[in-house]
């Protein structure tokens, strides 16, 4: 199952610079989830568990099946922004939209 990516960086970029920036997020975002094909529902059950839990659930409030899965989400999360925008970027001024 393929994804969209649209990555939205608050500094100027070049339309060459964002496309290279989204390519390197989607390979990191891949290879830390295992496989293209898991990102969208990865995704999708984080977002459900965000809409339920909040943003920052404590650890109890999570079955370990969810706890781990949110987990796995923001370590990918973070390691795609770390490969897209470099590790001494302010990850707050960068956003991600993921769609089919």
């Amino acid at each position: 199952m393929s994804y969209r990516l649209k990555l939205y960086a608050f500094e100027e970029a070049s339309a060459q610079q964002l496309q290279a920036a989204e390519q390197r997020f989607r390979r990191a975002l891949d290879a830390a989830l295992g496989d293209e094909s898991l990102v969208l529902p990865v995704y999708a059950a984080y977002c459900k568990l965000v809409s339920v839990y909040g943003e920052a659930p404590s650890e109890d409030a999570l079955a370990p099946h969810e706890l781990e899965l949110f987990s796995q989400w923001q370590a990918a999360e973070a390691a795609a922004l770390t490969a897209a925008l470099g590790p001494d970027r302010y990850m707050g001024e960068a956003q991600f939209e993921i769609r089919r």
